[in-house]
């Protein structure tokens, strides 16, 4: 019995085997087709989750046993739902549009800011009357470089490379993000954007990582400034001269679309350039930023104060000029960002003092006390002597004596000297609102 029914199987695969082999190549012919059309319209590699040599992968054929013979049957109806299937993996416009994913909204970038614009926000800043003088001059000098090159005339190199020298807080990233926005108004730069680096974000552990690293940050500044502040820095050692020596060769290659501002105090900038004779080539206008009087620290304080919605009252003012008058000018005073801290400073002391009260008004929240700018015991840097404060600065808003304004560069004077001097009952002049940052 068990001989007939095997041979019985025997003689039907015989019959059916044929039919069976048949349709397997037909599919394999169909499918390798349209991967073959799909993948030369889309110009990918293989986008189907499909093997057509494995018939166990996706979109393997269904029970062969049940399969009706010949190769006719191989394709199926255009309503069954296989159909329906293959189209979706084999429709090249289907397949291109699966796997993206819906489109981000982004928020249209502003519009660059025109050179009349830039130039009178750099007109705008407190003080720097010869900085904002040198960097009209040198705009009027690239102007006109470029109008003679449309002209066809000859253009000669005029290096657009410059030193910034000055103690800290004097302005001089503010003035490099104008620079920037300038040139690139001037058409001398593609986009006109700041990057600031110092020695840290040039120099590698390894040497020759330092040259890629150096590399890849004036990549990023393409177009636009590099700032590279303190960079005398990168003096004294093989890891430094090699971020120089890179630094001289990218600023060749990319000399039409990339301007290079170091900066840094002036004794320390000067030595640095001339040791360099690749960079004493390449930076010939040094721009030097001088300290703040006391005049323009005012105008900076009271900048600040109106543009974060504060207010701050005549004896106010004459409390921050007192204090102003208790520090000693060297490299470590902060010139405007003394000016932010004080009134960053301030804005704690209005907090506590309101600790206690409820509701208070919003004259009580916009207003800063002489209080508010006087301070307190640990907080005493670069005073000349602990005692002077209480003698310089009534709290209550009026001061004893306030300093004669004078060279904002002398030497610290101690509280004799102080009362020696007559009050300044001047006013105050007519400054900018204009922040430094």
């Amino acid at each position: 019995m068990a001989d007939k029914d095997t041979e019985q199987l025997m003689s039907e695969f015989a019959e059916k085997g044929p039919g069976i082999l048949d349709q397997v190549l037909a599919k394999l012919r169909q499918v390798s087709g349209e991967q073959g059309a799909a993948i030369r319209g889309l110009g990918t590699a293989n986008p189907f989750d499909l093997d057509p040599l494995n018939p166990h992968a996706p979109g393997a054929f269904g029970d062969l046993t049940t399969a009706q013979t010949g190769a006719a049957s191989a394709t199926p109806s255009p309503g069954s739902p296989s159909s329906a299937s293959e189209s979706t993996q084999t429709d090249p416009a289907r397949i291109a549009t699966a796997g993206e994913k819906p489109e981000e909204t982004k928020e249209p970038e502003p519009e660059p800011k025109s050179l009349d614009e830039l130039l009178a926000e750099l007109d705008g800043l407190v003080g720097l009357t010869s900085v904002k003088e040198e960097i009209h001059r040198q705009s009027q000098i690239l102007r006109i470089q470029a109008l003679r090159d449309q002209a066809g005339l000859k253009d000669p190199t005029v290096t657009r490379h410059l030193v910034f020298v000055g103690n800290p807080g004097t302005g001089k990233t503010t003035v490099a993000r104008l620079v920037g926005g300038i040139y690139r108004a001037l058409g001398l730069l593609s986009k006109g954007h700041l990057t600031e680096v110092d020695r840290s974000e040039l120099v590698a552990g390894y040497l020759g990582q330092t040259a890629i690293k150096t590399a890849e940050l004036v990549e990023q500044a393409a177009g636009g400034v590099l700032f590279i502040d303190e960079a005398y820095a990168l003096a004294g050692d093989q890891y430094g001269e090699e971020a120089i020596n890179t630094l001289v060769k990218e600023m060749e290659d990319r000399r039409a679309d990339l301007v290079v501002i170091v900066a840094g105090y002036p004794l320390p900038m000067a030595r640095f350039i001339a040791e360099n004779p690749g960079l004493e080539s390449r930076f010939r206008t040094t721009i030097i930023f001088p300290d703040y009087t006391d005049d323009e620290l005012v105008g900076i304080f009271t900048s600040i104060v109106n543009g974060a919605d504060y207010d701050a009252p005549e004896e106010t003012i004459r409390a921050f000029r007192a204090l102003l008058a208790l520090q000693i000018r060297d490299e470590s005073f902060g010139n405007g960002r003394f000016s932010r801290n004080v009134f960053e400073g301030a804005i704690g002391k209005l907090a506590w003092r309101l600790k206690d009260v409820e509701e208070p008004t919003v004259e009580q929240l916009r207003t800063l006390l002489p209080q508010d700018v006087a301070p307190v015991p640990q907080e005493r840097p670069n005073v000349a002597l602990p005692g002077d404060i209480p003698q310089a600065l009534d709290v209550e808003g009026e001061p004893e004596e306030t300093q004669d304004q004078g060279d904002p560069g002398r030497s610290a004077t101690t509280s004799a000297d102080h009362a020696a001097e007559p009050p300044d009952s001047s006013e105050d002049t007519d400054v900018s609102d204009q922040a430094q940052q």
